[in-house]
């Protein structure tokens, strides 16, 4: 079963922002070359999670893990995320999608990021 990663992130009118989630993205594919990975944007960039999801199907995912690279949980990440995954469940019922808790609940991430203020 091929699985694909999405990760997904807010958006910004500013093209530069894009960089540190295309960045985890190479990341990923560097650390395993078979790994199926795209990035998606809630709003203000493109793609959007359903043509990121659909380009992910079209190479063959199965399964599709969406990460929500988020700190803080908001609405985004309680509501219109579930809603979007289901639509996403509905328009591809032959795809498993597995909504991952937003990276910001992660206490290895957060242990991170306090090494990272204190050094």
């Amino acid at each position: 079963m091929t699985q694909g990663i999405l990760l997904l992130a807010h958006g910004s009118r500013d093209p530069q922002w894009q960089r540190p989630m295309e960045a985890v993205a190479a990341r990923i594919r560097a650390l395993d070359p078979q790994a199926r990975v795209g990035c998606a944007y809630l709003e203000l960039t493109a793609p959007d999670l359903p043509a990121a999801a659909a380009a992910l199907i079209a190479e063959g995912a199965c399964t599709i893990r969406v990460l929500p690279l988020f700190l803080g949980i908001g609405k985004h990440a309680r509501e219109d995320l579930p809603r979007k995954v289901a639509e996403l469940r509905r328009s591809h019922p032959e795809v498993v999608f597995e909504l991952q808790p937003a990276v910001g609940e992660d206490a290895r991430l957060v242990e991170l990021l306090a090494r990272i203020a204190l050094s």
